[in-house]
């Protein structure tokens, strides 16, 4: 049985992106980058909407230029090796990227739990629209924000309208470039 966390990287004002969608600023310096592909070792499971999917397609292959490092390479590697299930009604499965990437229409709350119940690891919901109904549900385990010292003034919010939750900080870390990383659960 696995468990159910959240990861969002946000801004100092609690946004995902900022209200032209860009989330640019939120780029990992390379502390930051290492510290994800180490956190991805207890991930088995990840469930994304189809914006985020597409978005992580570029890790399906090295850019034309050769520009990817060792740590960018480790990335991919552990990205393919984890079992996408992707919330989308426009994509079909001509759009997916691998016969382990699995295509659900929407995604209530029963299928959440059993994604859940049958993961081997944890199961990393990841982007604020997909995760809401999880959240407010009360049923993620942990959540881990990367929140950027970047006030964007507006855009899609990190945790949505109405979740109430009592959490208490696991865990936390600075990075060199003024990111901090707060792991919360559940009280």
């Amino acid at each position: 049985m696995g468990t159910l966390s959240y990861t969002a990287t946000v801004s100092l004002d609690g946004y995902a992106a900022d209200a032209d969608g860009d989330f640019q600023w939120s780029a990992p310096d390379d502390e930051a980058f290492q510290f994800h592909i180490d956190r991805m070792a207890v991930v088995s499971t990840e469930v994304l909407g189809r914006n985020t999917y597409l978005l992580m397609r570029y890790w399906d292959s090295e850019p034309a230029d050769g520009s990817w490092g060792a740590a960018e390479h480790e990335f991919a590697r552990r990205w393919h090796s984890i079992e996408h299930v992707v919330v989308s009604s426009t994509l079909t499965r001509d759009d997916l990227a691998s016969e382990r990437d699995r295509l659900v229409p929407g995604l209530g709350l029963a299928e959440l739990e059993k994604i859940v119940a049958d993961a081997a690891g944890e199961v990393e919901i990841f982007g604020p629209t997909t995760a809401s109904a999880a959240i407010r549900a009360g049923m993620v385990r942990d959540f881990r924000f990367f929140v950027v010292p970047k006030v964007v003034g507006g855009g899609l919010r990190a945790l949505p309208d109405g979740a109430q939750l009592d959490v208490r900080l696991a865990e936390h870390q600075i990075f060199g470039n003024g990111i901090a990383y707060l792991h919360y659960e559940p009280r």
